[in-house]
């Protein structure tokens, strides 16, 4: 028994017999310089969302301490159970 011929094998083998396009001479170095300006834009995005989180982090402490109660003077009491009163 053989196979059934498969049209997507015979448009693959048409297309890799076609001539290749030529490729430019300089692709190698757009590349590298694309490539390297990319990393230092992610390296500068980190290192600023770095320095954002750590600024909102400082903020946030310096927040949450002025914000703190004063807990040096003792606090009043209320009267739960009030120790005198109307009978």
């Amino acid at each position: 028994m053989s196979p059934l011929p498969n049209r997507r094998d015979e448009e693959v083998r048409r297309l890799l017999d076609t001539p290749h396009p030529v490729v430019p001479v300089d692709l190698a170095a757009r590349a590298v310089l694309r490539g390297r300006r990319i990393v230092r834009r992610r390296r500068i995005e980190h290192t600023v969302l770095w320095a954002l989180l750590a600024a909102a982090a400082i903020a946030g402490i310096v927040l949450a301490v002025l914000a703190w109660p004063d807990h040096s003077a003792p606090p009043v009491p209320d009267n739960w159970w009030p120790t005198s009163g109307p009978n």
